[in-house]
């Protein structure tokens, strides 16, 4: 039985601290790597070089659009996608399973779903709503495309039947807090845009788990008074989905990422309503 072929596609932005372990978690599992880069300053491309990767160059505006971009321009023809970023990896278990399984797999089947697993401080998150997580991320080459959203973009299949691979992929925190609360500072900006364009094209994702998500969060979550569901969300998680079992870095991570985060897009989206010129002209950036 043939292995079908399978190529990885990677963003990147200054990422040596992340890429290199993403890519030896990838490797004898994918045939292609393809790297696309949106102006990396540090040792990024050196090491995407160094594992066979081919590398791209393309300024970012946002994720759906960069990785959609990626796959109109992966310089080979091949059987399956697999999407991930640098700062996750293939568990052995899921190694294990993609090459078993991808060759087995009718022409009915065109995505896969796998659970994603939140590493934060060096602990497993398992609670608060946060594991698993099911995301398609492994699906027939030419018929995935992601949606075309600011944030909490999903990749949307155009037929076929989506099947579960139970190997975790992980996502490694490994970054400090300034740098993660920085970085969800950036998110939160993205969120707010994508709250205040909802004309966008946004649609339901492929995978019933996130489908859920998307409706509870547009018929339920935002509907709720401003500033107080960051707080409703946080006591959902942390104390009614047993957030609380996570230990001190659960408790850190479901505050910051579960309150913190969902109040500071409600601040944005409340210094925008009041008219601020600044934010008005960030908005709109």
């Amino acid at each position: 039985m043939n292995a079908p072929s399978l190529a990885a596609i990677i963003l990147t932005k200054n990422e040596e601290a992340d890429l290199e372990a993403c890519l030896r978690s990838i490797a004898g599992v994918t045939s292609k790597i393809l790297v696309v880069d949106s102006g990396s300053t540090d040792r990024t491309l050196e090491i995407a070089k160094s594992y066979g990767a081919t590398v791209l160059t393309h300024a970012f505006l946002n994720y759906a659009s960069q990785f959609n971009w990626a796959i109109d321009h992966a310089p080979c023809s091949v059987d399956w996608i697999l999407r991930i970023d640098a700062d996750e990896r293939l568990s052995e278990q899921l190694r294990q399973e993609i090459l078993l399984n991808l060759p087995r797999l009718g022409s009915g089947v065109t995505g896969l779903l796998v659970p994603l697993r939140i590493q934060f401080m060096g602990r497993t998150i398992r609670h608060g709503d946060s594991y698993p997580v099911w995301l398609l991320r492994l699906w027939r080459s030419g018929l995935g495309r992601c949606e075309d959203t600011w944030m909490d973009e999903h990749t949307v299949l155009s037929k076929g039947e989506v099947l579960k691979l139970h190997g975790d992929l992980i996502h490694q925190i490994p970054k400090t807090l300034s740098e993660w609360t920085l970085k969800h500072d950036w998110y939160a900006g993205r969120e707010c845009r994508q709250t205040l364009t909802p004309a966008m094209d946004e649609c339901l994702p492929t995978g019933p788990q996130a489908r859920l998500k998307r409706r509870l969060k547009k018929g339920l979550y935002l509907r709720l008074p401003a500033f107080y569901r960051a707080f409703f969300y946080w006591f959902y998680r942390y104390f009614l989905r047993l957030g609380f079992l996570d230990g001190k870095e659960g408790m850190i991570y479901h505050f910051l990422q579960g309150f913190w985060y969902r109040f500071l897009v409600d601040a944005k989206l409340y210094e925008v309503q009041k008219g601020a010129p600044e934010a008005r002209r960030r908005s709109r950036a």
